[in-house]
């Protein structure tokens, strides 16, 4: 039977901290991905895969133990 995966601590505090910070995050790096480590942004870029490179070769963090999040610009609403 195979193991079931499970993040450790750090992963969803960092997580928290991006989701409480969104609109920080989103006048910052608006239309971007955000890689945070230590509750703050490691690596932010418009490409996930070199975002989730950048933020593990500066942090030695495995890139699957850090959290990226794509920070959306303006909303866009739109009516027929």
């Amino acid at each position: 039977m195979e193991k079931i995966k499970i993040e450790p601590k750090e992963f969803w505090d960092d997580k928290k901290w991006a989701e409480k910070n969104y609109p920080d995050l989103q006048e910052k790096y608006p239309d971007k991905w955000v890689a945070i480590v230590d509750k703050k942004v490691a690596a932010a870029g418009k490409s996930l895969k070199n975002t989730e490179l950048e933020a593990e070769h500066k942090t030695g963090v495995p890139k699957a133990r850090i959290p990226v999040l794509f920070i959306e610009g303006e909303v866009n609403i739109l009516f027929e």
